[in-house]
């Protein structure tokens, strides 16, 4: 694409220095016939003769030298307060004694302007990625929610009725506090990393025996449509780590991944979906009882596979990422 103010396009470009060069023509009368000024066709008429239809194409128009550019000891420091401290422009530009808007400027050409470019725990820039096709990989995990009393929660009743609802709620253990506990809900997550479609199931315990029938039955799910499973990647949890984790693996097909310790952000896809699982289903609506929360889940599954846009995605929602599901093209 030529630049918005170019006079002439690549191919217009490419036949008036055509017309000069290989027909003859004065380089006035070529530019009078194609409207632009001499200058221009002779300039076109310049790069044809030395470099041929390449050199019919946008140049960019940054100069070849900065003299007054930061020095790279200076742009060196202003990255490490960065990353390390997470300053602003204006913060930064007080320690290192340069205007604010040189340091943006540095920000900008380090891809360090926006926060969110920089990983919050270690300060180093974020490194995405994505597998090319479903089934590539898969992120397991489990999210541990507390029990929903009868009558409702703190959250949405308040804190002395919420403990009067968990007091009374029937099944309670004591806790070394000597506060009634209900429990607690483990919801095992298992998330796509190419198309981000989702599959969960809430259990009582995060065993290893738990862990790996939610394993089999999110692969026949996934292969009902049309993936296959190639790897899995999980942290180091006890079940993960498991003999039964890895012979389940093994006789899946599945190649096991495990994540650096004391690094979520390794898995973070899965960690993103936690979140958006806690405001969109566990915390979204006053649930009176925990049999209520647990029975609107597939709903909520279903509704952000089907029907949510994921902005990692273009903003289409997941299933529209599987391309091999039945009856897709009847």
């Amino acid at each position: 694409m030529s630049h918005a103010n170019a006079a002439l396009t690549p191919r217009q470009r490419l036949r008036v220095a055509r017309l000069i060069v290989d027909d003859g023509w004065p380089v006035s009368q070529a530019a009078k016939v194609f409207n632009c000024a001499w200058p221009t066709a002779n300039r076109w008429a310049e790069r044809y003769a030395a470099m041929g239809e390449a050199g019919m194409q946008d140049r960019s128009s940054r100069p070849h030298r900065i003299p007054n550019r930061t020095a790279p000891d200076l742009v060196r420091k202003i990255v490490q307060l960065r990353w390390r401290k997470r300053l602003g422009p204006v913060q930064i530009g007080a320690t290192v004694g340069v205007p604010a808007s040189t340091v943006h400027a540095v920000l900008v050409r380090c891809r360090l302007n926006r926060l969110s470019h920089v990983d919050r725990r270690t300060g180093e820039v974020v490194r995405r990625y994505e597998h090319e096709t479903p089934g590539a990989m898969i992120h397991v995990d489990v999210k541990k929610l507390g029990n929903i009393p009868d009558g409702g929660g703190w959250r949405y009743v308040g804190r002395q009725q919420g403990e009067r609802n968990r007091a009374a709620t029937p099944g309670k253990s004591k806790s070394a506090y000597r506060h009634p506990k209900i429990g607690t809900a483990f919801v095992h997550t298992v998330i796509d990393d190419h198309s981000r479609v989702a599959y969960a199931e809430i259990h009582d315990d995060e065993t290893a025996a738990t862990a790996v029938s939610v394993l089999r039955r999110a692969v026949s799910w996934f292969a009902a449509r049309g993936v296959v499973v190639e790897r899995v990647l999980s942290d180091n949890g006890s079940a993960y780590k498991s003999h039964l984790w890895r012979d389940t693996c093994t006789e899946l097909g599945i190649k096991a991944k495990k994540t650096r310790p004391y690094r979520p952000q390794t898995n973070g896809k899965i960690e993103r979906f936690h979140r958006t699982l806690a405001d969109g289903w566990a915390f979204s609506k006053h649930y009176t009882t925990e049999s209520a929360r647990r029975n609107a889940l597939p709903a909520w599954l279903h509704g952000y596979n089907h029907h949510r846009p994921h902005t990692a995605i273009g903003g289409h929602p997941p299933i529209s990422r599987l391309t091999n599901l039945p009856g897709q093209y009847i």
